[in-house]
């Protein structure tokens, strides 16, 4: 088990480490992720080497969103001074993100046909 989170954590690593050299905007754990995918692709024992120990890191992903809430919770003062604008963000990207998913379906639905032919 130990071994596997090592392999994990390595590929999260060199992902940061890529990032961070090509400039490239992209979260380092994303690229690191896409790595471990392609290789895994590539070498299924890689899969296999650490499905057990991902399995129960995802069986406790709820521990890793506390320290966000802890930080939360010791800026609440200025979340409740910028609630407005903060409010006025979400609404507004939630509403584009539905807009762009939307007109996205549409155009791949035209693309490849809607299947009403």
């Amino acid at each position: 088990m130990l071994q596997a989170f090592v392999l994990i954590v390595a590929f999260q690593f060199a992902g940061e480490a890529f990032a961070r050299f090509a400039g490239i905007p992209v979260p380092g754990p994303v690229l690191g992720l896409a790595m471990f995918a392609l290789l895994a692709g590539l070498w299924p024992p890689l899969y296999e080497a650490v499905a057990d120990t991902a399995d129960l890191l995802l069986r406790h992903l709820s521990l890793l969103f506390v320290p966000a809430g802890v930080g939360v919770l010791q800026h609440l003062g200025l979340l409740g001074r910028e609630a407005l604008p903060i409010l006025a963000v979400l609404l507004f990207s939630t509403i584009l993100t539905l807009a762009v998913t939307a007109l996205t379906f549409l155009a791949l639905a035209r693309w490849f046909g809607d299947g009403t032919d």
